[in-house]
């Protein structure tokens, strides 16, 4: 029998389900530098199997594996101090296609599942893909 003390939490030899994605997401927001952690405690983390139609529809993406991760909230940019009563912000990782990108790019899977995270985030804070993109390749 192997030894089942090095496998990730919620790993039961499946594909990992979405509590397992969800804890490997909660890890890496209890990771962020204390600097963010005022500005992301009320955003919402959800895990999906994959995004809606009406989704892919709204961003004019074709295939569902094509969409890892998605924000859906006001960026901290576009706010007024007084603003106050809105629904949460919320960030929706899609478990299926986060698990493809993983077989297919082989890096670890919560690092893989840190990296779509951190890029909604970035949303959160008023980065656009291209702004992200550009700091990636400058670390």
């Amino acid at each position: 029998m192997s030894d089942k003390s090095n496998l990730p939490a919620g790993w039961t030899g499946a594909a990992p389900d979405a509590d397992a994605l969800f804890a490997m997401a909660e890890a890496a927001l209890g990771a962020m530098p204390d600097v963010f952690k005022p500005h992301i405690r009320n955003l919402v983390i959800s895990i999906e199997e994959f995004a809606s139609d009406e989704i892919l529809a709204s961003l004019d993406i074709e295939h569902p594996y094509d969409l890892t991760g998605l924000y859906e909230g006001r960026p901290l940019t576009e706010r007024s101090i007084g603003e106050s009563g809105g629904m949460p912000d919320r960030v929706t990782l899609y478990r299926i296609p986060i698990l493809v990108e993983w077989i297919e790019g082989g890096e670890r899977l919560d690092w893989l599942v840190r990296h779509v995270l951190i890029h909604e985030i970035g949303h959160h804070f008023g980065f656009s893909d291209d702004d992200m993109h550009a700091l990636e390749d400058m670390s």
